[in-house]
């Protein structure tokens, strides 16, 4: 029950995370919202830049695996890499994250049997992008 409670804390700081990050970019504050998410990311997943971004899928799967983080805290990454998908944004970056995001949706439909209809919502549109 305990730890059930740890989580759904870190959950909701989280969230609280990416509302901030969604306001700064509708302000048009891309720097800041950026640079949010990258220490997101960092703190609260241990995720560096480098391994989001490696031009191998690999090192991004193989830190999924390691990682081993509650269903909850990995629908949450999610929520993270999709909104930072851009359609006007990048091409290389754009499918670098919809290919780890792909990654993230299998591990919780495989490792955690979770599936949710948002994610499936997602994962089609990811799907058409790639």
């Amino acid at each position: 029950m305990y730890r059930r409670d740890l989580i759904t804390a870190e959950i909701e700081k989280l969230a609280q995370v990416l509302a901030r990050i969604i306001g700064l970019k509708q302000d048009g504050d891309f720097v800041a919202s950026d640079e949010l998410l990258q220490q997101t990311l960092a703190s609260s997943f241990g995720l560096k830049p480098e391994t989001l971004y490696a031009s191998e899928p690999d090192a991004f799967g193989l830190w999924l695996e390691q990682s081993d983080w509650p269903a909850e805290k990995l629908d949450m990454l999610g929520q993270f890499l999709f909104n930072e998908i851009d359609p006007n944004g990048e091409p290389l970056a754009n499918k670098l994250l919809a290919t780890r995001l792909v990654l993230v949706y299998q591990t919780l439909a495989s490792k955690h049997h979770t599936v949710h209809l948002a994610n499936l919502k997602r994962q089609d549109s990811i799907q058409q992008y790639l």
